[in-house]
C-alpha cells in the first residue's frame, strides 16, 4: 500500500537533527495548515540553499559567494583566527557581537572512534593559512566536550613551532545559573579559567 504524501513528508522531517516523530507530525500538520505561498517560500529557500550554497575557499564558511563576505571585509582583524568545528559556531560567535577577526572552520572534530583523523578535517589548510597570511593570534573555538579538547590540543601542537599565540576559549557556568546545579567538569573549568578583576 503506497504511502500517504503526509506520512512521507513526516517521515522526511525525522531526517532533521532533534526531530522526533511527535515534532515531525506537529510540523507536518502546521506546514499543511499554512498560507500556500508561506509554505511554497519555505520550500523554495531550501531548494535555493541546496542549489547554491558551498564551502568558502579560504575559510569553509557555507555561502553563496567565494571567497565568503567575511573573508573579504577588510574591516576585520586579519590577523586573529578563531578556529570552530561547523559553519553553524560561526553564526553562534556573530551574534555576541564581540570577535572582529576572520575565522577558519573545521568541518568536524577528531574522533578516532568515529575514524575521523585528521586528514577528514580542514586541519592542513589551517596551517597553510597561517604559514600564509600575518596572523598573531589562533583562538581554539571548538566544542568543550572529549572531541572538541581532542581537537585543541592537536591543533595546539601542530601550530606551536608557527610561535604565534594559541589560545581557547573559556568555559564554565552560563550567566543567571546556580553554582549548586552546576556539575563537577563545569565548575572545575570555571575555576580553572578564572581571571583577576
Amino acid at each position: 500500500m503506497a504511502q500517504s504524501i503526509v506520512e512521507d513528508l513526516i517521515l522526511n522531517l525525522t531526517k532533521l537533527p532533534g526531530i522526533g516523530r511527535k515534532t515531525a507530525q506537529r510540523l507536518a500538520f502546521y506546514i499543511l495548515s499554512m498560507d500556500k505561498d508561506d509554505a511554497l517560500s519555505i520550500a523554495q529557500s531550501i531548494i535555493e540553499a541546496k542549489q547554491k550554497a558551498l564551502f568558502c575557499s579560504i575559510c569553509f564558511n557555507l555561502t553563496d559567494e567565494d571567497p565568503c563576505h567575511i573573508c573579504i571585509d577588510t574591516t576585520r582583524d586579519s590577523k586573529t583566527l578563531c578556529v570552530v568545528e561547523e559553519t553553524s559556531n560561526i553564526t553562534a560567535i556573530e551574534r555576541t557581537g564581540f570577535f572582529k577577526g576572520k575565522y577558519h572552520v573545521l568541518l568536524g572534530a577528531l574522533s578516532p572512534v568515529d575514524g575521523i583523523y585528521a586528514d577528514k578535517l580542514k586541519i592542513r589548510e589551517l596551517t597553510e593559512r597561517i604559514s600564509k597570511e600575518d596572523i598573531e593570534e589562533v583562538i581554539l573555538a571548538t566544542n568543550p566536550n572529549t572531541k572538541g579538547e581532542l581537537t585543541a590540543k592537536y591543533i595546539t601542537e601542530l601550530i606551536k613551532p608557527f610561535g604565534i599565540k594559541v589560545s581557547r576559549i573559556a568555559y564554565g557556568l552560563p550567566i543567571g545559573s546556580d553554582i549548586e546545579f552546576a556539575d563537577e567538569v563545569t565548575l572545575s573549568k570555571a575555576l580553572e579559567g578564572r581571571r583577576q578583576l
